[in-house]
């Protein structure tokens, strides 16, 4: 045998590890350093919702700034790769700090236009106060005995709908509009509960939601349906409808739905009949597409709208005003 054999596959083995550990020496270079591009952008993509949104995001942006910014100090400050233990999980690492950071990107928010913010502002007809965790419009008179508690679309800032919120809460009906942890539907659905605690005189609510936010907002009203006290009143989809079938609930509700939507398309909206009440009011909105719902501007994948914005807001409130206020004792 000679004496250079063993030596050989020694040596490869140690460039095999020299060059993986090079690959993830750079690796980690390179995604720590995007990372922190990644979320300086995504910072001023999402601009004062950083400020005005559920502050999850705001969190969530500054652990992985200070996370990507370390690891990218201290991986620029080594001149060379060093041998390093336990590289599948630092593989694994790697791969979960890219869907992190992806997923923090993916999360950008839609934000509120100009139409909704002017609606944000109190005056001597209703009184709009603004929390970390939701909006809220209260008459200046005596309110109703029915209230509006309404779940936005994901991904988009509760603010975007205060313009077409705001004619029920001028018409005499509280309106909470809840901020969603990281802009998820899913991660509030425990935000109807508090705001029933936090106002009493308001003893019985219309559960509303925009995409998403409607599919949650009909999971809560299967939830209350079990209450004694029966809180719910009434249910209203934007341009949404059930994930399961609800219609063994008594209680009235109302869809309105857009004909140019290609996000909930009409017939999206005619097979979910069967999911509902056989007494529910349909109205489509001529010309609306599914972004009319909220001010936010445009929505990927949306259809194109032939009917102005104003125009189809005012007619979303119209029709759900006649609705909540067809509910009042």
């Amino acid at each position: 045998m000679e004496p250079n054999a063993d030596k050989e596959p020694a040596a490869s083995r140690r460039r095999a590890t020299n060059h993986t550990d090079a690959i993830l020496f750079w690796a980690v270079r390179l995604v720590s350093t995007l990372g922190v591009v990644a979320v300086i952008w995504a910072a001023i993509a999402t601009g004062d919702m950083l400020l005005h949104g559920h502050p999850a995001y705001s969190v969530l942006l500054g652990l992985l700034f200070i996370v990507c910014t370390v690891v990218a100090i201290r991986s620029w400050r080594r001149h060379t790769p060093g041998h390093r233990r336990f590289k599948v999980l630092r593989v694994l690492g790697l791969l979960v700090s890219c869907g992190v950071l992806a997923l923090a990107g993916w999360l950008v928010p839609y934000s509120a236009e100009p139409a909704a913010r002017s609606a944000m502002v109190s005056d001597g007809t209703i009184t709009v106060t603004e929390s970390p965790t939701q909006i809220l419009m209260t008459p200046t008179g005596t309110p109703s005995d029915v209230g509006v508690f309404f779940q936005p679309g994901a991904l988009v800032d509760a603010r975007a709908y205060a313009a077409v919120l705001r004619p029920l809460a001028e018409s005499g009906h509280i309106v909470v509009i809840p901020k969603q942890p990281l802009g998820i539907a899913f991660l509030s659905t425990r935000a109807f509960n508090t705001a029933r605690t936090e106002h009493r005189p308001v003893d019985r609510w219309v559960l509303g939601g925009h995409s998403l936010g409607g599919v949650v907002a009909a999971i809560d009203a299967q939830s209350a349906a079990k209450d004694p006290g029966k809180p719910v009143a009434g249910v209203l989809f934007f341009a949404s409808y059930p994930a399961s079938d609800i219609s063994s609930l008594q209680v009235p509700m109302l869809s309105i739905s857009a004909s140019n939507d290609a996000l909930t398309t009409p017939e999206k909206i005619k097979a979910s009949r069967a999911m509902l009440p056989k007494d529910t009011t349909f109205t489509e909105i001529e010309g609306g597409v599914h972004a009319n719902f909220g001010d936010y501007g445009t929505q990927s994948g949306d259809g194109e709208p032939t009917l102005s914005r104003d125009d189809a807001r005012t007619e979303i409130s119209a029709t759900s005003l006649a609705f909540v206020q067809s509910l009042s004792r």
